[in-house]
């Protein structure tokens, strides 16, 4: 089933001699439970195609459907709703709220959505998380791999259509970077929980199952 579809995707940034595109017309479709990396160089429109793939910004021209909806056309309101409620979003910088201990990170999306918490998912999520004993926690003191590990539980809790995670692993080290990625495989297969990480490390990238690559605005490989 197909979950995702991107389609003549471009992002034009400047015009005239300013102009930079940072994506032509991409194409390429994800199916419900794969665990896609897109890999590319810096500046090579990885992070443009996250981020237009997650709602978080809109592009120049081309559509992408997730779950058979195309976002772009809903309007600024509806399409902040539809990323909170089926795309997770996985930052280099985990982006928790300082104030707010690790349970009550996770739970923020169902929060905005004036949800109740399912207790019984969030313990299978603590647990799969390894955070059972930090549940209780602020940000600060938590070590980095802690901290990532809660932003991926935020981005879980939603039960989403699509996990987004942009450079994961870029600010761990090498053991807590596989500990990560280990964690995002275990959600993939367990929960058949749809990831598209994008990275640069050439080593994670060939733990998921298929790799696309990206130069200069354009698939060259994976699509």
């Amino acid at each position: 089933m197909e979950i995702l579809k991107v389609q003549n995707l471009t992002k034009v940034y400047g015009k005239g001699t300013t102009k930079v595109v940072a994506l032509d017309h991409v194409s390429f479709s994800v199916q419900k439970g794969e665990f896609v990396a897109i890999v590319g160089a810096s500046g090579s429109g990885k992070s443009t195609l996250l981020h237009l793939m997650g709602g978080v910004d809109r592009p120049t021209s081309g559509e992408v459907f997730i779950d058979g909806k195309n976002i772009f056309d809903f309007n600024d309101d509806e399409l902040a709703i539809f990323r909170r409620r089926q795309i997770g979003l996985i930052y280099q910088f985990y982006n928790l709220i300082p104030i707010l201990n690790v349970e009550e990170n996770i739970t923020l999306p169902l929060a905005l959505d004036h949800r109740e918490v399912d207790q019984k998912t969030l313990n299978e999520l603590l647990k799969l998380l390894g955070l059972e004993n930090r549940k209780n926690h602020l940000p600060n003191e938590l070590s980095g791999g802690q901290q990532q590990r809660t932003s991926i539980g935020r981005a879980l809790i939603t039960n989403p259509a699509l996990i987004l995670a942009d450079e994961p692993t870029g600010n761990l080290d090498s053991k807590v970077s596989d500990e990560i990625v280990a964690i995002l495989k275990k959600s993939n297969k367990e929960f058949n929980q749809t990831i598209i990480m994008i990275t640069h490390n050439m080593e994670i990238a060939k733990l998921a199952d298929r790799i696309i690559q990206i130069e200069d605005g354009k698939i060259v490989c994976g699509g």
